[in-house]
């Protein structure tokens, strides 16, 4: 997965087109694990007038990206969405994070900790941090 990121997005929205981004949360909302093109403009023409082709070519897009998967069935395709909403943000976070150099990615743990204002959160950052102390065989002696 290779995505920009919209300093004006949030979310999904940070590295999908606002279109993009609607059609994966209809995808994800409704649970479909294989959809075409017609079920998706249903869906979204009970909130907008939006042509069909428009929809085709943003679907085709998201392939092309690698959010979706396509197979053939007969004269149409099916898509399969690739990632949950959950895992896209993921891979999306792991994504910006491994294009940023050593000390940048330094800089960017200091400020995920300065972030956090809820002694709860950082208990749970030092679980997540012990855990994976211990899948790597680090001591804590």
């Amino acid at each position: 997965m290779s995505y920009l990121i919209r300093s004006d997005g949030e979310g999904v929205r940070a590295s999908l087109f606002d279109l993009e981004a609607d059609i994966m949360e209809v995808v994800w909302g409704h649970g479909w694990e294989t959809f075409a093109v017609g079920e998706v403009h249903e869906v979204l023409l009970a909130d907008r007038e939006i042509a069909y082709t428009t929809v085709m070519t943003t679907v085709a897009r998201l392939f092309e990206k690698g959010v979706l998967e396509r197979e053939k069935d007969g004269r149409r395709y099916l898509y399969r969405p690739l990632f949950t909403r959950e895992s896209f943000l993921r891979a999306l976070t792991r994504e910006v994070f491994d294009r940023l150099p050593p000390t940048s990615q330094d800089e960017a743990i200091a400020y995920l900790v300065e972030r956090v204002d809820d002694p709860r959160e950082l208990d749970r950052l030092e679980g997540l941090i012990a855990l994976r102390r211990a899948q790597i065989g680090g001591d804590d002696d």
